[in-house]
């Protein structure tokens, strides 16, 4: 109560005694309620409007300058920055708030517009995220914008029975001070139209926290005027016009361990920042999970933030720890999850069994045994309820999320429903990443007509990106099958994917993939089987790795059980990885004399691809001894042969290759300081590998690319490929990248 408001309760009270009238002969007189004049007279009213002052003026039958003197105290009771809901009385947390100066830098770039419109702003983002937090925190910063108020209203959207529109809207016209009398003669139906009248002639800012849907928002949003209005929920309110989004996630890293060291103290933060970023990280850089840890902490001086870390670091109890007095991370989940349809809610806790961190709607459908359009609208539920977040067509569920859905799974479906759920994830996955991989195999391509898959792989780059989007999660399936026994599967995968190897190098799974299904080949019996992925794992600790003595024993393993079952084709094989060992290690004697080897054979079965490795591999290791000449030579005879045989080596081979070649004669034309020759053949490497997708090639070619332009004196083109090169993303040869940085910072210093 402030030193105005009880002015104003006394001068009523004295004026109210002086008519010799009771509370309830006012009340009848004025049309005020009885509450409404008591509480005015002891103060635990704000001040009222002018409407107010009037009627309870006329139910006194004051003189003029009575009347007066009343209007004068009601209106310093409203001082600048009144609020008829109390907005400047903060929830504890708004002191400590960390971050979204995006979020923040936007809403106060709607709120300074020249708009005619009432503005409307929709913050919408998972449970925990701290919307509340950041709506309340805008509204203490514009508050002075809003000269009119600024009202807070709790929805309630979680609660079972949340208030409707009805009520809600009788709420803000009791808050804006509307007389009793006003809201009773206009009744119930004519609210409505008083809201819109009111918010159409002043400005002032609404928050309308915690929506449950767009029909309980929708009647609450001004038709006309200045305000603003700020809506918070866990659903993204879809169904609302003309509104602006402002979708919250996690925090970044750096924020989180901004808002832990301000709930914690700077000391304990510094004492150990690992385990600070730890504590930040298992609790998914969510605000809510943060602030309580964050609390936890802090009444416990004596833990260290590592002991912290090290019990967040159990998942199983993870959620578990995560609470704090009555507060508890999961507790705000469940909220959610509970206003979910069954089919969603069945859904959301077999997300848990996905073992990478997103899914598509095949993926799902496969999950709940649904069509994959059912399944899609069941994700679509989940996004709209804040359960889930969306990276194109993929699905994300946050970490902490996963943890509940476990929760969740594990106390209302059976064991064997679970199991046969993820059985039939995996191994969709396994069968649709045979049909993808075998579009890069020679002796296949597009899916048979008898296919009926529910993902789309009609050509080789809708396959490409389905094997690499879901890359996590077949690695996972593959694994699983292995450790089941299923060998002849792991085996029949892992040959589907050989050739589409070369599209992915640096994807950092092939040793595993190959390593893993020659020991499935062993344990089959099949020695042929166990030659031809020996020379597959021998091939990726190579290339993939870059381990040529690991590569050189596997590829010497390989050759031993390819003789052992005479065949001679994976000997042939074995002496190209041989020979592409030994030339990594410097011997080209004996890398040239595997390279010769495999030749022959390779003609005697008539196989082109390898006939093309072993040529190619013969003019690399011409052109490592120093040869330049020879080489080039080499190379060009390599080039010829891909023109002889045409398409009878698949085109994305034959392009892998041309590129490769094209490489290595500008290597040759290094050599002998031919640079504009050099820098012609680089380029066409790299366009090559830029038409094909190959990022990890074309990373290479552009190191060499820029090289070649320094060596030619230009600089500024040079420049222009390494920063190419730098831009590749994850899948570029990540050596290469590292050069490429490495040479614009030297060409930065000169």
């Amino acid at each position: 109560m402030t030193e105005e408001q009880a002015a104003f309760g006394a001068l009523l009270r004295e004026l109210r005694l002086s008519a010799s009238q009771t509370i309830e002969g006012l009340a009848e007189a004025s049309g005020v309620s009885v509450r409404g004049i008591g509480d005015l007279e002891r103060g635990r009213r704000a001040a009222p409007q002018r409407r107010t002052v009037a009627a309870l003026a006329d139910g006194l039958g004051l003189d003029e300058a009575q009347r007066e003197r009343l209007l004068s105290a009601a209106r310093a009771g409203r001082s600048p920055g009144y609020s008829p809901l109390g907005v400047r009385a903060f929830p504890r947390g708004i002191g400590d708030f960390v971050g979204r100066e995006r979020e923040l830098g936007r809403l106060t770039e709607l709120a300074a517009g020249e708009s005619a419109q009432p503005v409307v702003v929709a913050v919408s983002g998972p449970p925990g995220t701290g919307k509340t937090t950041l709506a309340l925190h805008a509204a203490r910063g514009l508050a002075g914008r809003f000269p009119d108020g600024q009202l807070v209203l709790d929805l309630r959207g979680m609660d079972d029975d949340p208030p409707g529109p009805a009520e809600l809207v009788l709420g803000v016209l009791k808050a804006l001070q509307v007389a009793d009398r006003d809201l009773v003669k206009a009744g119930p139906q004519g609210h409505p139209a008083l809201y819109r009248q009111l918010l159409a002639e002043r400005r002032c800012l609404l928050v309308l926290d915690n929506a449950r849907d767009e029909g309980q928002v929708r009647p609450l949003l001004p038709a006309a005027g200045t305000s603003m209005v700020v809506v918070t929920s866990r659903r993204m309110l879809t169904g609302l016009e003309s509104v602006h989004r402002l979708p919250l996630g996690e925090l970044s890293p750096a924020e989180a361990a901004a808002f832990l060291t301000g709930l914690v103290g700077a000391d304990r933060a510094e004492a150990d920042p690992a385990a600070l970023a730890e504590v930040a990280e298992r609790c998914g850089h969510l605000p809510l999970a943060l602030r309580v840890a964050g609390n936890w902490l802090a009444t416990r001086t004596g833990w260290t933030v590592r002991r912290l870390a090290d019990r967040l670091s159990v998942e199983d109890r993870r959620l578990d720890v995560l609470a704090a007095g009555d507060v508890r991370v999961d507790a705000a989940f469940d909220l959610s999850y509970r206003q979910l349809t069954p089919s969603a809610a069945r859904l959301f806790r077999r997300l848990a069994l996905v073992p990478g961190p997103d899914v598509g709607a095949a993926g799902a459908a496969e999950l709940t045994g649904q069509k994959v359009f059912d399944a899609e609208d069941a994700l679509e539920e989940l996004v709209e309820t804040g359960l889930l977040g969306t990276d194109g067509d993929r699905y994300r569920l946050h970490d902490l999320l996963r943890l509940f859905a476990r929760i969740r799974l594990e106390a209302e479906e059976s064991g064997p429903d679970a199991e046969r759920a993820c059985a039939a994830l995996y191994r969709w996955l396994l069968e649709t990443a045979i049909v993808a991989g075998r579009w890069f195999e020679p002796d296949h391509g597009a899916p048979p007509p008898t296919w009926q898959g529910t993902v789309d792989l009609s050509s080789a780059d809708l396959a490409r990106e389905w094997l690499q989007v879901e890359g996590a999660h077949w690695l996972a399936a593959l694994r699983a099958a292995a450790a089941a026994g299923e060998h002849a599967t792991v085996v029949e995968v892992a040959e589907a994917l050989h050739w589409f190897s070369d599209q992915w190098i640096f994807w950092g799974h092939w040793p595993e993939v190959f390593g893993t299904a020659a020991r499935s080949a062993q344990t089959l019996g099949d020695p042929v089987l166990e030659a031809t992925h020996l020379n597959y794992h021998a091939w990726a600790l190579l290339v993939c790795e870059g381990r040529p003595h690991d590569s050189l024993a596997r590829s010497a393993e390989s050759l031993a059980v390819a003789r052992r079952a005479a065949d001679v084709r994976q000997e042939a094989w074995a002496h190209v990885y041989s020979g592409l060992a030994l030339r990594r290690l410097g011997d080209h004697v004996s890398a040239a004399d595997h390279m010769h080897r495999a030749a022959p054979m390779f003609e005697a079965v008539g196989d082109l691809h390898g006939s093309l490795q072993a040529q190619h591999g013969h003019a690399m290791v011409l052109l490592d001894s120093g040869r330049p000449e020879e080489a080039l030579v080499s190379y060009r005879d390599t080039l010829n042969f891909l023109e002889r045989v045409g398409d009878r080596i698949k085109s994305h081979i034959a392009d892998f290759s041309r590129g490769e070649v094209h490489s290595g004669i500008g290597a040759s034309h290094m050599l002998m300081q031919r640079w504009t020759e050099a820098v012609d053949h680089f380029a066409t490497a790299a366009a090559i590998s830029r038409k094909n997708g190959n990022a990890a090639m074309e990373s290479r070619r552009l190191v060499e690319l820029g090289e070649a332009l320094l060596s030619a004196g230009r600089p500024e083109e040079a420049r222009q490929a390494f920063a190419r090169c730098v831009s590749l993303g994850l899948d570029a040869d990540p050596r290469r990248v590292a050069d490429a940085r490495d040479l614009l910072a030297r060409l930065d210093a000169d």
